[in-house]
């Protein structure tokens, strides 16, 4: 197995919230028994945009062996998945959501926001 970056989940620091789900464009997190888990290695790209939005930091990027990244078997996996109806993020800012607008996961004094294109550069210059 290659050497690689691969998001860990602190089981322990966990509470199962499921914040982290949404970001993962690959589908490599779901939530299990409670607590957000990597369902199989070669699902995560190790990318880490999960990260910003766990709140209490229970996810982080580590290099380690595991199977590397497959973007068939990513392909494969999300054909079997349900579409997600109508429009899930929306920013804290403006509240546009996904649908209409690219939303970002942002860390801010300690807390995981979603906040939209339109509204980054007043974060950025107050």
């Amino acid at each position: 197995m290659p050497k690689r970056k691969i998001v860990r989940i602190n089981e322990e620091l966990c509470n199962g919230c499921g914040k982290c789900v949404t970001p993962c464009a690959e589908g490599a997190i779901k939530i299990v028994n409670g607590k957000a888990k990597v369902i199989r290695e070669e699902l995560c790209d190790g990318a880490g945009f999960c990260l910003a939005v766990c709140p209490v930091g229970a996810l982080t990027i580590e290099e380690r062996e595991a199977a590397a990244f497959s973007e068939k078997a990513v392909e494969e996996h999300l054909k079997k998945q349900p579409k997600a109806e109508g429009p899930v993020i929306k920013c804290f800012q403006c509240d546009a959501n996904e649908m209409d607008v690219a939303i970002f996961a942002v860390r801010m004094k300690g807390e995981s926001r979603w906040v939209c294109a339109h509204c980054v550069p007043s974060l950025i210059h107050g």
